[in-house]
């Protein structure tokens, strides 16, 4: 029997021993160097003695809070994305027209990626399908659905283009990541001017041909 299997769950998903409790400061400290390795080599490229080093702990201390390297990287992933929900998500779709919220959008995605950038680079430039539980899927698809009905309701209502939200967002989503990747290796400067100018090239993209006046904030 794995001896991990006798460890019970706590609330956010790590495994609690029979021994010392887990305390807040050694958990974060694993999370954070989990992260940070995941994040340079990806999941398959990282060993647990890595990140305990990296960490400051031994081995051992990782497996009395997580019960496996596969949970430590959901919580890596559940804690990283979290925070993207909380930071650009939280109060939208708001007040407003359909631009203002979609320039809303793009500024919170922006601000999120340079206060985060290795969180951010961990969630979009590895891809998870091999490890996701079904928590981190289930809230893979909440940080989605929201932005899905934005999108479906203004296409409804004819201020954006009548086609898939889901290819609505992966248009405006993989033209942020290039931009976010292009300047971490140094081919541009994503400064302010061009933020403004590349969000208003995509709005046009999306709009609905027949908002071509709507004014923009």
């Amino acid at each position: 029997m794995n001896v991990h299997s006798r460890k019970s769950r706590a609330a956010d998903g790590r495994a609690r021993g029979r021994g010392r409790p887990v305390t807040g400061g050694k958990s974060t400290a694993i999370l954070d160097a989990a992260l940070a390795l995941f994040a340079e080599r990806g999941y398959h490229g990282t060993a647990i003695p890595e990140i305990a080093s990296a960490a400051g702990v031994a081995a051992g201390t990782i497996y009395r809070h997580f019960a496996s390297k596969d949970e430590l990287v959901n919580a890596v992933y559940r804690r990283a994305k979290q925070q993207l929900m909380a930071q650009v998500l939280d109060g939208l779709p708001g007040p407003g027209a359909v631009r203002e919220q979609f320039h809303e959008l793009w500024q919170r995605l922006r601000a999120f990626a340079h206060a985060e950038p290795i969180a951010f680079a961990f969630l979009e430039l590895h891809h998870h399908a091999d490890y996701l539980d079904h928590e981190s899927r289930t809230l893979e698809l909440q940080a989605l659905l929201p932005v899905a009905k934005f999108l479906e309701a203004a296409a409804a209502a004819g201020h954006v283009r009548a086609i898939p939200p889901q290819a609505l967002m992966a248009m405006v989503w993989g033209a942020f990541i290039g931009l976010i990747k292009a300047q971490r290796t140094g081919y541009l400067r994503f400064t302010d001017d061009l933020s403004a100018q590349t969000c208003a090239t995509l709005w046009d993209a999306i709009r609905a041909p027949s908002h071509t006046l709507e004014p923009r904030p």
